[in-house]
């Protein structure tokens, strides 16, 4: 990689390659479009002078060619290569890492309220609503991760608990809701996100949470050289999506100035999977939402 180049990082946590991106793009619309040179005009990256709005590029990717390879990852039983069973393991170890520590509260689940921003196929969803929550809402910015969800919700979940769990198409910052939830998950989804988009993201979830949120982010380490020649096993444009790091200071920083502490913290790290979990709690004289 020649001096002064910033690697792309792409949906599985690994770097490519700048010499991968097209000719005409700059800056932070680098890391924004997926696909070939081809793909990148047709997405009009090329032609964009100003910020590029990731929340469409999100959208389109999964509500398009996306949504099929994460619907596999994210299901127990679908053939998957040995790449994406690797993520999938690593995304199911932080749910079952946001659950235990909900049961290990005693977390009455009967009296407690749940978001799950950016809930994908209903991966933390699910389980919420089978322990009985009182109410889950779930969202997320692709209408074909919703609609599976809600699939899978109708042929898990018994009639009175599906009652209770309800799924809707937004996005973090456009959710609105008329009451604050007791604790707002918010899972996987600031990978696809800068740093100030998502400190935005925490602002809007801290503003509908009572009294705890857990959040989770890829962090910023010193495994740029592995992860760039993990990149580098992944050629080819179907797998070129942006994602993005952010430094762990700056997510704690964010959440002091939103009122929040640090209560516990966990750490997921697979071969292609890295992924750390902030459970934060309204630090003292904090008015809840």
């Amino acid at each position: 990689m020649a001096p002064g180049k910033k690697p792309v990082l792409n949906r599985h946590y690994a770097f490519i390659s700048p010499a991968a991106v097209p000719r005409g793009v700059s800056g932070a619309d680098r890391a924004v479009c997926p696909g070939s040179a081809r793909s990148w005009r047709r997405c009009g990256v090329a032609r964009l002078q100003g910020a590029v709005d990731e929340k469409d590029v999100v959208a389109q990717y999964f509500n398009s060619n996306g949504f099929e390879r994460w619907r596999k990852i994210y299901s127990e039983t679908a053939e998957v290569n040995r790449v994406q069973r690797d993520i999938r393991d690593g995304h199911r170890q932080t749910v079952e890492a946001v659950l235990h520590m909900l049961d290990e509260d005693g977390t009455d689940y009967a009296q407690h309220t749940f978001c799950d921003a950016g809930c994908g196929v209903g991966s933390l969803a699910l389980p919420l609503a089978q322990r009985n929550a009182k109410r889950v809402t779930a969202f997320d910015i692709s209408e074909a991760m919703v609609n599976e969800a809600r699939r899978r919700a109708d042929e898990l979940l018994p009639p009175e608990q599906r009652a209770r769990c309800d799924f809707r198409v937004a996005d973090v910052e456009g959710f609105r809701s008329d009451h604050p939830y007791d604790t707002i998950c918010c899972v996987d989804v600031m990978i696809h996100y800068p740093t100030e988009r998502a400190e935005a993201m925490l602002r809007h979830l801290s503003s509908m949470a009572r009294s705890r949120m857990i959040i989770t982010f890829a962090p910023k380490t010193l495994y740029y050289v592995l992860l760039k020649k993990v990149g580098e096993l992944f050629p080819g444009p179907s797998r070129v999506t942006r994602a993005y790091q952010h430094s762990e200071a700056d997510i704690r920083a964010a959440l002091r100035r939103l009122g929040w502490q640090v209560r516990r913290e966990h750490f997921t790290a697979t071969w292609f999977y890295f992924s750390k979990l902030l459970e934060v709690v309204r630090a003292p004289d904090t008015p809840n939402a």
